[in-house]
């Protein structure tokens, strides 16, 4: 499958294509409710192989080989506090000999121990990264400016990575995965849905970008766990993988606009980060049916939604889905409370 996209630098950080696994048990217990369950697949974007994995490993190899290719020293970027972004960018970073700071915005009101000193912050530590916490409301845009004129003054040469790795660059790390996909599936009858959390919402327009690109029929379900404005979010989708088309496939891109984004709302809560019962629920279930561990703010909610588009008969019995497990499992730690079972509660068989 060569083309203008294979000439694109990267540098690889994510290791071989990422395991495809049935979930056979998940769909059994699914069953027993007496719903029409499809095929269920789970593509283990948890095992990318650079900073104890993640989805944005793979946004990162196109990020970081853009990077040193500017002559980049440094790279910046931000998240919340419990960011999986800033940890996978810390750890990736140190893999290739550059400096990483990190500016951590107290977006989520969790003020606990756990979760301001556990977790992805402590591995953002142990990484080396230089992390700089601000309150929740902190201009973003004045923050980033402080820190790229500071680096200009010390004479380092900085690169700016966008929250999530969610720019053009970075989302064609999963116009990458959509053609591994297809790779994986080609001799069993291919696939019909994918579903994936959408936060920056990078991660779905890449994948939007490799349907369009490479097998429209295949339609990509993203599940809203940041925005609280959802078409806000599906034209920010919608402008991402337009972009990322061009930069992938020059030739062959096209625009999309957002009703063409498949995004589904009412998995949020209270709002990101925050836990809700049918996260917690969601992701207990598939740890005790396939041992697959999930993250509370991103891949559980986003398992929560699949769980209920099968029980509204959203796919056929006959469809094949794929959920996309994007890591962030240090997180479980910084919500321990959230997810412990009460005290003598027995575990299902």
């Amino acid at each position: 499958m060569d083309s203008q996209f294979d000439k694109i630098s990267r540098e690889d950080l994510a290791g071989p294509p990422t395991p495809l696994l049935e979930m056979a048990r998940f769909k059994a217990a699914l069953e027993t409710t007496g719903v029409t369950c499809p095929r269920l697949l789970v593509k283990r974007e948890d095992l990318t192989q650079t900073a104890g994995g993640g989805n944005k490993i793979r946004k990162l190899e196109y990020l970081l080989a853009d990077a040193k290719a500017n002559g980049a020293d440094v790279v910046i970027t931000a998240g919340a506090v419990q960011s999986n972004h800033v940890r996978q960018t810390a750890g990736a970073a140190s893999r290739l000999g550059l400096d990483c700071i990190g500016l951590l915005f107290s977006t989520v009101p969790n003020e606990s121990d756990a979760y301001r000193t556990s977790g992805n912050v402590l591995l953002d530590d142990i990484f080396g990264a230089d992390i700089r916490v601000f309150p929740g409301d902190a201009n973003g845009r004045e923050v980033f400016d402080e820190v790229i004129g500071e680096m200009v003054k010390a004479g380092r040469k900085a690169y700016v990575i966008p929250v999530g790795g969610s720019s053009d660059v970075g989302c064609l790390g999963y116009v990458r995965v959509f053609r591994e996909l297809m790779e994986q599936t080609a001799r069993t009858g291919g696939i019909d849905h994918v579903v994936v959390a959408n936060g920056s919402s990078g991660t779905q327009a890449g994948l939007a970008a490799g349907a369009s690109l490479y097998a429209p029929q295949v339609m990509v379900h993203g599940i809203n766990v940041l925005s609280p404005d959802g078409e806000k979010a599906r034209e920010t989708t919608a402008a991402l993988a337009g972009a990322t088309m061009k930069r992938a496939e020059p030739d062959r891109a096209m625009s999309l606009s957002a009703d063409e984004i498949i995004l589904h709302e009412g998995f949020l809560g209270e709002g990101y980060g925050m836990p809700t019962p049918e996260m917690v629920a969601a992701l207990q279930l598939v740890a005790r049916t396939e041992g697959l561990l999930l993250d509370p703010v991103y891949s559980g909610k986003a398992m929560a939604g699949l769980i209920a588009l099968i029980q509204v008969g959203t796919f056929a019995a006959d469809e094949t889905v794929v959920f996309m497990a994007t890591g962030g499992t240090p997180g479980l730690f910084a919500y321990a409370d959230a997810l412990r079972s009460p005290a003598g509660q027995a575990l299902p068989a």
